[in-house]
């Protein structure tokens, strides 16, 4: 007979699966997602909201201060130093004086212990944006400029011993541009050959923004090199206009007297009538102001006719 099988024990009830819970359980954004509420960060810009209405609800409660005193703001001419006031007494408040009236009363009311230059300040009807009308031009004073300008130039071999004889300061060949690698700019004006012009393309934003760079229209870009030394040295000075459509000028120093200042100005002003562009319908001279270093504005009459 075959042996009987041996039955199986099997227990009356399964025994109970009990999952263990942790003690403290980390809430994410899932289990907000999950349960339908709103994400954790919500209920933070919530609070924070309510936080920031009551802070402003406090801060309407609080007892409104009082303003202090208004301040007293100073006039310009308040804010001047003592010599620049004095002399500004004798200056008339919009008032237009004659070109000689000016230019006396400017060597009055000169405020400063050295020798000042005398500077002109012309508001022009032109359009600088404009290529015809962005005036830049060169004029010799008379009686110079007052000052030792010092001419560098830069050319061939001979032409630049030529120059050292015609009273340039520095003339070189190759050996300039080991000067401006240095930057080396020890001088007023520099002047080229035209063949020459190529070996400073590399200096522009070394010269450039000083004025130095050479410019045909300014004649310090030309074959005739001891001419342009000679006209430097005597008082060449070159003008221009500036973006807010003004001309700013040094024309001498005071000492050298009402006589000597006038040649000179009325030297720049046929220079400056010369330069009207064709396209200049309007008024060429709006306005014109004279003064000294760090002194005192003087309007003059209209010079332009």
């Amino acid at each position: 007979m075959a042996k009987k099988e041996e039955a199986k024990e099997v227990p009356e009830t399964a025994p109970e699966v009990v999952e263990e819970t942790p003690a403290e359980e980390t809430v994410t954004e899932d289990h907000y997602a999950k349960a339908g509420k709103k994400s954790k960060k919500h209920q933070e810009e919530v609070k924070a909201e309510e936080e920031r209405q009551a802070r402003k609800v406090e801060k309407a409660a609080e007892p409104e201060k009082k303003a202090g005193p208004k301040p007293v703001t100073r006039s310009r001419l308040e804010r001047r130093g003592k010599n620049y006031r004095k002399v500004s007494e004798k200056i008339e408040k919009n008032k237009a004086y004659s070109l000689e009236e000016a230019v006396k009363l400017a060597i009055e009311t000169s405020p400063v212990k050295f020798d000042a230059t005398l500077e002109m300040h012309f508001r022009l009807g032109v359009d600088p944006r404009q290529a015809d009308q962005n005036i830049r031009a060169t004029v010799t004073l008379p009686a110079g400029t007052g000052k030792d300008t010092k001419v560098a130039v830069f050319a061939p071999l001979d032409l630049a011993k030529a120059a050292k004889t015609a009273g340039a300061d520095i003339a070189e060949d190759e050996e300039f541009t080991k000067r401006l690698d240095k930057e080396q700019l020890d001088f007023d004006v520099l002047i080229s050959t035209p063949q020459y012009m190529p070996k400073l393309g590399k200096y522009a934003r070394l010269l450039g923004p000083k004025g130095l760079m050479p410019n045909p229209k300014a004649g310090t870009v030309t074959t005739d090199i001891e001419k342009a030394v000679k006209e430097a040295k005597a008082g060449k000075i070159e003008y221009r206009v500036d973006k807010q459509a003004i001309i700013h000028v040094g024309l001498g120093k005071i000492s050298f007297g009402a006589d000597k200042l006038m040649e000179n100005i009325n030297a720049f002003i046929d220079s400056l009538k010369s330069q009207k562009p064709a396209s200049i319908k309007g008024q060429f001279v709006k306005s014109v102001y004279i003064s000294t270093t760090m002194g005192p504005s003087i309007l003059v009459e209209n010079i332009y006719n």
